[in-house]
């Protein structure tokens, strides 16, 4: 398909979910409740189109894409089951408060801080199959409307997704199907084509590997188009002198339950009076994870995220570091900020360390595996943001998919 002709999907795309968004608008709680208990149910009820679909794209993708890779783009059952959880928590939560905040003025006037949906956000991901449920449901529940965009390797699994769940459900509980669109197109250019439309599509969220979002990030901001950009990941462990070698060692285990994803263990970083006696059983554990450990001197940057580096994802950065606040301040320099977490039973040293770090989410005694929005926040995630700069930071819940607006209003105006 052409890249003119991938940007006309695109366009019609996005006008289809804007004539669609007034049917999300008005709704009430209840319906919109409705809608995402119906999307949990036939997740179950559907689930043999859907894994069909999958297995399609997990065939494809044998034998040109790592383990890792692999894994995100792999349905079951049981991930099934759990986006169903998911979604079923989302219904239960309540709406976010239309009105912020009020302020009397002088001369009789009332200034009130509201919430407005965006109207349509785009979403771009790469092979997770199921971001398709995780930001049409966050769409859903804060009452906008939205564009999906996925690549080649996850295009099946995100139709049949669309097609035997998202949309039925909204058609149920007498909402528009249209309200969340998928780009039928594996082209790369329908991700361009997402972040080039700032006056249908003002606001995208951009999911995937390191060098891709950055480019469409800077991509959209030549446009105008407004990123939510999840790019870069990577969490540290410290382990402090005072730290309980069980305790510091069932976290190194338990941050690489997974290795694809963004928030698992990459730097492990020793106390240096640890260094000798804890490094071998480090590497013992390390060993019977099958992870390789990247020890000095490192041929890469300390901050290398092993979960981008196709074939190397098994493998995790070991280094010594002085003390806590130095391990804090190595992590806020050389990683992307997304995570870092210490072990010790000190509590000084955990206060100076959590002081000391910049990042998205700070742990003591727990793993950075615990940095997405539905163990923290009760709330499936579009995506976790690491920007360091004001807005929705961390894991992005449909609490964050709202526009501030200030009303001023007679503070004797009806409904004022």
């Amino acid at each position: 398909m052409s890249a003119d002709a991938v940007a006309a999907l695109v366009a019609h795309a996005g006008r289809a979910a804007r004539a669609a968004h007034a049917s999300l608008v008005g709704a009430e709680a209840g319906r919109i409740a409705d809608a995402l208990g119906r999307m949990a149910r036939l997740l179950s009820e559907r689930a043999d189109p859907v894994l069909a679909a999958n297995r399609a794209d997990l065939a494809a993708a044998e034998g040109t894409m790592a383990d890792a890779l692999v894994d995100r783009l792999r349905l079951d059952e049981g991930r099934l089951a759990a986006m169903a959880q998911q979604l079923d928590a989302l219904a239960g939560l309540p709406d976010p408060e239309p009105a912020v905040g009020r302020r009397e003025l002088e001369g009789g006037l009332v200034v009130e801080e509201r919430r407005r949906p965006v109207g349509v956000i785009g979403a771009n991901y790469e092979a997770r199959p199921n971001v398709t449920v995780d930001v049409a449901s966050q769409l859903v529940k804060s009452r906008n409307a939205g564009v999906l965009r996925t690549g080649a390797a996850a295009l099946r699994s995100a139709s049949a997704l669309l097609d035997e769940v998202v949309g039925p459900a909204l058609g149920a509980a007498g909402l528009d199907p249209g309200a969340v669109q998928l780009v039928r197109s594996p082209d790369r250019e329908g991700a361009r084509a997402l972040v080039s439309l700032p006056r249908l599509i003002p606001l995208v969220i951009i999911r995937g590997s390191g060098e891709t979002t950055r480019a469409l990030s800077a991509e959209a901001a030549a446009h105008g188009v407004r990123t939510l950009a999840h790019a870069d990941g990577g969490g540290v462990l410290y382990v402090d002198p005072a730290a309980d070698r069980d305790r510091a060692l069932e976290l190194v285990e338990r941050g690489l339950d997974r290795l694809g994803v963004c928030n698992r263990l990459n730097l492990l970083l020793l106390a240096e009076p640890l260094w000798d006696g804890l490094l071998p059983a480090v590497l013992e554990r390390l060993r019977g994870l099958g992870i390789r450990a990247s020890l000095p001197p490192h041929p890469h940057r300390l901050g290398h995220e092993w979960a981008l580096d196709d074939g190397n994802e098994a493998t995790v950065t070991v280094a010594p570091v002085a003390d806590a606040v130095s391990a804090a301040r190595l992590a806020n320099e050389e990683t992307s900020g997304i995570a870092a977490a210490i072990v010790t039973e000190d509590a000084a040293a955990a206060r100076a360390f959590l002081a000391a770090y910049a990042g998205t989410g700070a742990f003591w005694n727990s793993t950075t595996r615990l940095l997405d929005g539905f163990k923290l926040l009760a709330a499936p995630e579009t995506g976790i943001n690491v920007d360091h700069v004001p807005g929705p930071r961390g894991p992005v819940t449909y609490r964050d998919l709202h526009l501030r607006q200030y009303v001023v209003v007679p503070a004797e105006a009806p409904g004022g």
